[in-house]
């Protein structure tokens, strides 16, 4: 299992709701949550080890969001 955190602009309850069909899709995403408390809104992935950086941060874009990938 691959961990991979993010910093985002999701920040309430109903950009999760938007976000979560497009996450639900990747079939690699075994779980993800977003720290909406913390000031960066966190989203913290964990999937297979086939899950990329690059995928996530697409898909994220892809429902209007910003990311940014965290070391």
């Amino acid at each position: 299992m691959k961990t991979l955190k993010f910093k985002t602009n999701i920040n309430c309850g109903n950009c999760i709701k938007s976000i979560t069909p497009f996450l639900d899709e990747v079939t690699a995403i075994k779980n993800w949550s977003v720290d909406t408390e913390h000031s960066d809104k966190i989203l913290t992935i964990e999937g297979e080890d086939t899950i990329t950086t690059n995928l996530v941060i697409e898909t994220v874009e892809d429902a209007g969001f910003d990311i940014l990938a965290l070391s």
